[in-house]
């Protein structure tokens, strides 16, 4: 799954420097490295906060502008268990359970007798090919092919609103989203609704090995038979959640929508299970690079296709007749991509440079003989593998597996060979 996603300006300068000083000391990543790197917000300025905001706080969590939110960075109160430098809790994620608040992203419920029609219309998912309480990865495609934003369709069924489908999209780009859905209801006329549930609801990533066996610990539920992508109801706390098996690390795991009136008592009853700790955007986006996910604003936009981004499989198999009766918006350029695959000049692919400071975004990519074919979306050094990582588009053919090429940081170029992703193997449970 690519999701969670687009990082505001502040928010990932503060995570890329965090990430960069990680390198520089390997061992750890020490708490006035991060202090003094991270840019938090100005105490005037006015922004979103999650209803668990003051838990972060209360955790000792570094709060910087995370597109319009408050959110933490990391967790830094002395001697607090939840207090991991960024490759601790990667690896914590990796080998027990990680709790994400994520209620900044923004959820829609979509009904009527139209809303599947509707949802086609504006993404690439085939919802009505999907079984009830089964979800899948999908784009909001522009009218020329490009990616608005990356989202999670699910067809749902609840007892107050019957078959309806539930979406989650990026909080960054949920004005942009909410715009373009707005237009094409206007367009669309059929009887659809949008509901948007952003700040009255929590929604939580509990991600890692462990994170099914603490839920149903809590639960009583058993989810033996439920596979990454499937949705059920869930009562915690005494009150009925959904909970989609799903997440942005490369870990089994689970995102949990909690009603408004229990959002800080389920949390906290997360929080405090013995195999959970508290993680933050420090360590998703590091998790979710190792995973070979992408992050919307620097993998994927606008001018970037699903083909072109590795995304083939996000355009269902029933969504590709050129012939449809309801296509989606920019199908014409995908769909002839999909069909030609010459029409495919540049392609995303995974690097491992061999030496030297991690090539962030922006950093060329060249062959040997310094001919530029292409350029780095996302790179770090990962915590698991202990090896610069990165992920770029190259043009064709030099994106191949076992390419050699070189990045360029900081005006020196260093070796970097072309690799498939994920680069630590994901761990997705299927029933």
């Amino acid at each position: 799954l690519i999701r969670h996603r687009f990082l505001a300006g502040g928010a990932h300068t503060a995570i890329m420097a965090a990430m960069a000083a990680m390198t520089r000391a390997p061992g750890r990543l020490s708490q006035r490295a991060l202090l003094s790197l991270a840019r938090p917000f100005s105490a005037g300025a006015e922004l979103k906060k999650t209803l668990v905001h003051a838990e972060h706080v209360q955790d000792g969590g570094k709060m910087v502008d995370f597109a319009g939110y408050s959110m933490p960075v990391q967790y830094t109160k002395a001697g607090a268990p939840h207090t991991l430098s960024i490759i601790d809790s990667t690896k914590w994620t990796r080998e027990s359970a990680s709790l994400f608040d994520v209620s900044h992203m923004c959820s829609i419920r979509w009904t009527g007798k139209d809303a599947s029609d509707f949802v086609e219309r504006v993404t690439t998912a085939d919802v009505k090919g999907l079984a009830m309480m089964r979800g899948t990865l999908s784009v909001i495609p522009n009218e020329s092919g490009g990616v608005i934003d990356d989202t999670m369709v699910t067809k749902c069924y609840s007892d107050e609103h019957g078959e309806h489908v539930y979406q989650v999209v990026n909080a960054g780009c949920a004005p942009k989203d909410l715009k373009h859905f707005e237009e094409q209801l206007g367009k669309f006329g059929g009887d659809v609704k949008m509901d948007i549930l952003w700040d009255s609801r929590g929604l939580y990533a509990l991600q890692g090995p462990k994170a099914v066996e603490v839920l149903q610990r809590l639960s009583g539920v058993d989810m033996s038979k439920v596979s990454f992508g499937e949705s059920l109801w869930m009562t915690l706390e005494g009150v009925k959640c959904l909970v989609t098996r799903c997440g942005y690390t490369g870990e089994d795991g689970v995102e949990v929508f909690v009603p408004e009136d229990a959002a800080v008592k389920v949390w906290q009853q997360l929080r405090e299970q013995p195999e959970v700790r508290l993680a933050a955007l420090g360590a998703r986006d590091a998790l979710r690079l190792e995973a070979g996910l992408c992050l919307y604003g620097h993998d994927l936009d606008e001018d970037i296709t699903p083909p072109e981004a590795g995304l083939s499989w996000v355009v269902g198999k029933a969504r590709r007749d050129p012939a449809s009766k309801n296509p989606f918006l920019g199908s014409e350029r995908i769909l002839a991509q999909l069909n030609d695959r010459s029409l495919i000049k540049k392609l995303r692919a995974g690097l491992m440079p061999s030496g030297g400071p991690p090539a962030r975004e922006g950093a060329a990519i060249e062959t040997a003989e310094g001919q530029v074919v292409g350029a780095v979306t996302s790179g770090t050094m990962s915590p698991c593998l202990r090896k610069n990582i990165a992920m770029g588009y190259i043009e064709k053919p030099f994106n191949k597996k076992g390419t050699d090429l070189q990045v360029v940081v900081r005006g020196k170029r260093y070796p970097a060979t072309t690799v498939s992703m994920p680069f630590v193997p994901t761990k997705y449970y299927k029933a």
